[in-house]
């Protein structure tokens, strides 16, 4: 009896976390739209990461001590070069993005990085199977539609291209982070990624001239802020890291393919944006790609997402 007690705890505690994962990183698109209605994109990414990461930071150091953040220069430099990616290159250009596209549509589109990372595998000499390549080319074709279809002026157009940039971007990220020295406190190379891309924004924020009016700033794009820092930087990736030690792989990276479409239902519920039938069709394609993408190279035991980006 206490066995199956036990059992049945542990499977709450595996379904709750994927629960989160799930609702709040595909909840993190609507709330940067949000966010940069009245805080300009770069500047509010830089906002988000220098704060997660310094609440990070002192968490780690008050549980684990000085001894958590012993690392080499070159595992330092891993960390921060794989959070300019991630994050300043990255995330930025998601919220860049999001002032011409929907939160939906590009959330649909960042969904396509699973795939960019087969193909960075192949680039290194690392042949996929059939079905791997099958999905890739499914995936694509989604990804190709979408960014054909999803806009219908210039200015979706420049969202769309930013987005697809991001994603690579974010993908080169992930691709980097299993191949180069990283500090072995998963939750210590967070903070340090988080704090090199919150340091890298602040500094492409001031090149491009943005500026914060305080007085400018809306109630409900502070409380976006403040939820991208609680629950999309740590309260999200707490879980998700819980997740790879206490459950399958094969579950938890079910993630990818489910976040878009939290992401659209949001956004068309929250911000009444439209989802077109033609959106919903590529992106039914993309999400298909993506899962047999996911769900064959986990059946291998060879990851095709290497290690998926800390915060979305």
């Amino acid at each position: 009896m206490g066995h199956d007690t036990a059992d049945s705890r542990g499977s709450l505690l595996i379904w709750g976390a994927l629960a989160i994962v799930y609702v709040v990183w595909g909840s993190t698109y609507l709330a940067i739209k949000i966010v940069i209605e009245t805080i300009p994109p770069l500047l509010s990414g830089a906002m988000r990461f220098t704060t997660a990461a310094l609440v990070l930071g002192a968490v780690v150091f008050l549980l684990r001590g000085r001894p958590a953040f012993r690392m080499t220069w070159k595992e330092l430099g891993g960390a921060a070069l794989v959070g300019l990616l991630l994050l300043t290159a990255g995330n930025g250009m998601v919220a860049v993005a999001e002032q011409h596209i929907s939160s939906g549509l590009a959330a649909l589109l960042v969904a396509s990085v699973p795939l960019w990372l087969v193909i960075f595998r192949i680039v290194a000499r690392d042949r996929p199977g059939l079905l791997t390549l099958a999905g890739v080319l499914i995936g694509f074709g989604g990804v190709a539609v979408l960014s054909l279809t999803g806009g219908s002026s210039a200015s979706d157009g420049i969202g769309i291209a930013v987005i697809l940039l991001a994603s690579m971007s974010w993908s080169v990220g992930s691709f980097l982070s299993a191949r180069i020295p990283m500090p072995a406190n998963p939750f210590t190379a967070s903070a340090v990624e988080m704090a090199a891309g919150g340091a890298g924004l602040v500094l492409t924020s001031t090149v491009m001239g943005e500026h914060l009016d305080l007085g400018a700033v809306s109630g409900r794009s502070w409380a976006g802020l403040a939820y991208l820092v609680v629950m999309g930087s740590l309260v999200g990736f707490t879980a998700y890291v819980w997740l790879l030690g206490s459950a399958p792989i094969s579950l938890v990276s079910t993630y990818a393919y489910v976040n878009p479409v939290v992401a659209v239902a949001l956004g068309a519920l929250v911000l009444g944006e439209p989802v077109t039938g033609s959106m919903l069709a590529a992106g039914l394609v993309i999400v298909l790609g993506v899962a047999l993408v996911v769900s064959t190279e986990r059946r291998k035991k060879a990851p095709v997402e290497e290690r998926e980006p800390a915060t979305v």
